[in-house]
């Protein structure tokens, strides 16, 4: 179980509406684009290892291929842990669909994990900073899917995936900015959103695909 304070864990349908209840009420202005993109999805994946393997698998390919490659990799190995790909040879990865700098990431991963320095459980001990720095440090995770594990496998009500494109054109929209801003940017605009900046990012993810919805575009 993890021990964050439950106040900040988006586990469940009821701790996601108490925290959008709260975010609302702090700031006002997100009211708005509430109104257009309803109540968000909880979206909630597994945490630990598998869950981050899950989500590196996802990166730089579609939705439909994310699913396909993660399909098999779930065939082959059913419960996905770290000796699962400590032990398997690269033609076996490979096999499952993995590209070669995705294999490398888990790899590291595996590696850091088995070396003690990754406790997936500790995570949950700390500040959100704290940590987004321990997944950083691993070789191959980026900003990005730091912050996406912290907020969707571990719940984080705090993470903020400020490099997100969907996100940063949602906030183009829905403040009306001359130009979609950047990472900085929007990290700087999600201040006054702590904190329950996760839940910002949920709500701005679900007005992208209303609005895109009501230009005629894919979301």
């Amino acid at each position: 179980m993890s021990r964050l304070q439950p106040s900040r864990l988006i586990e469940h349908e009821e701790a996601l509406d108490h925290a959008l209840a709260a975010l609302l009420e702090a700031n006002p202005a997100l009211q708005a684009l509430y109104t257009i993109g309803g109540r968000p999805p909880l979206r909630k994946r597994a945490p630990g290892f598998k869950g981050l393997a899950a989500l590196i698998v996802s990166q730089q390919v579609s939705t439909a291929s994310a699913a396909a490659i993660w399909k098999r990799v779930e065939e082959r190995f059913p419960a996905l842990d770290v000796a699962d790909v400590l032990g398997s040879d690269d033609a076996t990865l490979q096999g499952c669909g993995l590209s070669r700098p995705k294999i490398r990431t888990l790899r590291a991963i595996a590696e850091t994990v088995d070396a003690g320095q990754l406790d997936f459980d500790r995570l949950g001990t700390g500040s959100v900073e704290e940590a987004f720095q321990s997944l950083v440090a691993v070789k191959g995770i980026g900003p990005w899917t730091a912050d996406l594990y912290l907020l969707f496998c571990l719940g984080h009500a705090d993470a903020f995936p400020a490099g997100d494109l969907a996100l940063q054109e949602a906030a183009r929209m829905g403040f009306d900015l001359p130009e979609r801003p950047s990472a900085q940017t929007l990290t700087g605009l999600a201040e006054a959103w702590r904190p329950w900046r996760g839940v910002a990012a949920k709500l701005l993810w679900a007005y992208y695909g209303a609005m895109k919805r009501r230009i005629g575009e894919p979301s």
